[in-house]
């Protein structure tokens, strides 16, 4: 289990725990988190589950394969090292404290 900090674009902050072996996508919508879409479901074959992750957990997160990074081109104001899709985030007890922030939208 890990507390994920889920920061809306307006800074409204929601913090959940959610249950290792789930996404940090899962985890927002089984926690009716608004900003994360997910219109794929998670088969990372759309963006619209974006987030910025914190500046403190972008180097202690995995790398992003091929997909996630093609993906990301469809963002909304992708940033090369913080943006990340949240259905390709695992949830592990070493993402306790993890903080992600949505984007102004998603498309």
């Amino acid at each position: 289990m890990a507390k994920i900090t889920y920061i809306e674009h307006n800074g409204k902050e929601h913090v959940v725990d959610v249950a290792s072996g789930l996404t940090v996508m899962e985890g927002a919508r089984d926690n009716n988190i608004p900003g994360i879409e997910a219109d794929c479901g998670g088969a990372c074959a759309c963006s619209t589950c974006h987030v910025y992750v914190d500046d403190s957990w972008v180097a202690k997160l995995p790398a992003k394969d091929a997909m996630e990074e093609d993906m990301l081109d469809f963002a909304w104001e992708a940033d090369a090292t913080k943006s990340r899709l949240t259905c390709q985030l695992k949830v592990t007890d070493e993402l306790d404290g993890l903080v992600v922030r949505m984007p102004e939208k998603q498309i």
